[in-house]
């Protein structure tokens, strides 16, 4: 009896692949478009990238930017959600996604850093339902692959998202090059597996530009102008070099 529907080593790609995909959504849809406001998405590639966001992570768009402008305005201080100086390295690398969800379950966190982004009736009915979202596309891939084959990519997927993602935040901020004054640094190999994120001392030096330097490590950068060359994404260009540790003014 044949137990894998496909061969295991193509299950592992369809995995890596799929992580690429939600990484790249992450990127330049949860990170640059919305929680920096260096960009806006035509509304088309928007609903794109949500359906993806809502199939291949489940995650909520209001709580992830909330946590992460959170991060940018108390990076590595006390109040920093997922700061290893603060709470050591490997607990971040680790543990990142238990740190990111005690912190975007407090209404306080929502309220106060993703205020400008009110749910409309696409997320009231679909995409706040990160449950049904998921189950979806592990249905879709269970249809594609067969149930075993569906259970090995989603599992991969997820512990590779969960620990690139902790990466980032955990590695991120203690080891790797420091071109600029900031506790972050610039990794390369975590680059090339993050859509660009890897490169977080660059971002963390302009927190509000599309680009994350000057550099062809930045894969997301280079996403980023190829959709503008093509009308899909418009770049805020005034915010490029901007400095503000807060990427947009949260008080009200």
């Amino acid at each position: 009896m044949r137990v894998f529907s496909v061969p295991l080593v193509v299950s592992l790609l369809v995995a890596f692949a799929i992580t690429q995909l939600a990484n790249v959504v992450t990127t330049l849809y949860l990170h640059r478009a919305l929680s920096h406001r260096a960009m806006t998405l035509k509304p088309g590639v928007e609903h794109v990238m949500r359906v993806v966001l809502w199939l291949t992570l489940g995650i909520d768009r209001r709580e992830w930017v909330a946590v992460h402008r959170k991060h940018h305005v108390f990076s590595d201080e006390p109040q920093d959600p997922h700061s290893p100086i603060q709470r050591g390295v490997w607990t971040v690398t680790f543990g990142n996604v238990g740190l990111y969800r005690r912190e975007a379950k407090r209404p306080e966190t929502v309220a106060t850093y993703a205020r400008d982004l009110v749910p409309d009736r696409a997320e009231r009915l679909l995409f706040s339902h990160g449950l049904l979202g998921l189950g979806l596309g592990v249905a879709l891939l269970v249809v594609l692959f067969g149930p075993v084959s569906a259970a090995v990519i989603g599992v991969v997927h997820f512990v590779l998202y969960i620990f690139l993602s902790g990466c980032v935040n955990g590695l991120g901020h203690w080891y790797g090059r420091r071109p600029h004054d900031n506790k972050a640094t610039n990794q390369r190999w975590l680059a090339l597996l993050t859509g660009g994120e890897g490169m977080h001392n660059e971002h963390h030096e302009y927190p509000r530009s599309p680009y994350f330097g000057s550099t062809r490590w930045d894969l997301g950068g280079g996403m980023v102008r190829l959709l503008s060359k093509l009308h899909l994404v418009v770049v805020h260009e005034s915010s490029r070099f901007s400095r503000d540790r807060e990427p947009i003014p949260v008080a009200g």
